[in-house]
């Protein structure tokens, strides 16, 4: 018999090395999600009970179970065009704003998960360059970046199933952007899947490598973070970009931290933050 329960010493020093590895803050008992993310874990790797196992993974003598374990834990399910709103000022105001660019426009999807954020961006870019033929005539780049392989791996494909695509997808959306694929699948055509470039990233490391972007979504990832390790993120995220540069944040996340940096703007309905000059 496996035995699925944490102990309060155990989730302790596991929630310690989650955040200084990941910035991730537990909080006090949520033992419940962690049994629900690495249980299965348990018959992957043989193991007797989830202390052992996280244990053992804390150790680094298991590298490949520990990424298993870090991958479970920070991975989130997410929708397409999530909240709706970023992606109407995207087209409606920002992309017109970009519109004659004399350069790539380049967008960064940031703890992009499973990858309906990226490929909603893109999306919503392909949808107002067929009602403004000629617009960002030097392409755009959307990077996406996350902590997990495992879902930067899966993301890159493409490929969802039904339930997948019935959170947040238009019929018209599914129709004109995927192909049907074996076994009730449906992948993303490549016009939209090589406008995304996948790579892995640990928000709490160097940027270096990443380049500068005009807009960047971080959205519903900081509320995972203790303030001071949010403040270092924008901070660095700021330093990405120009004056005038554009940045989303999660409806429940504030830019307070970094309030010097960025001015807020208001539209309707939604906001979104100016980089200041």
């Amino acid at each position: 018999m496996k035995n699925k329960e944490v102990s309060a010493d155990c989730y302790r020093i596991f929630g310690q090395y989650l955040e200084s590895q990941c910035g991730i803050v537990l909080g006090d008992n949520k033992q419940y999600l962690v049994r629900s993310r690495l249980s299965s874990l348990l018959y992957q790797f043989d193991f007797d009970s989830l202390d052992t196992l996280i244990k053992t993974a804390m150790s680094g003598s298991n590298r490949v179970l520990l990424q298993q374990v870090i991958d479970a834990m920070t991975t989130n399910e997410t929708l397409w065009f999530r909240d709706g709103y970023p992606f109407e000022v995207l087209q409606k105001d920002l992309l017109p704003m970009f519109a004659s660019l004399g350069r790539r426009l380049r967008i960064w999807s940031a703890a992009c998960s499973s990858g309906q954020e990226p490929y909603s961006i893109a999306m919503s870019v392909l949808e107002y360059q067929r009602r403004q033929p000629g617009a960002l005539r030097m392409g755009v780049e959307i990077v996406a970046t996350d902590l997990s392989s495992a879902m930067l791996a899966k993301s890159d494909v493409g490929l969802y199933d039904e339930l997948s695509l019935a959170r947040g997808l238009s019929e018209e959306r599914r129709e004109r952007f995927f192909t049907a694929h074996e076994g009730g699948l449906r992948q993303l055509k490549p016009e939209v899947r090589n406008m995304v470039k996948f790579r892995s990233l640990n928000l709490l490391h160097s940027y270096a490598g990443m380049g500068t972007f005009d807009i960047v979504f971080c959205r519903n990832v900081l509320i995972y973070f203790a303030p001071p390790v949010k403040q270092k993120i924008l901070q660095q995220i700021a330093a990405l970009q120009q004056p005038g540069g554009i940045l989303f944040l999660g409806a429940s996340e504030s830019i307070s931290s970094a309030a010097e940096l960025y001015t807020m703007v208001k539209c309707h309905p939604g906001l979104y933050y100016q980089r200041k000059p």
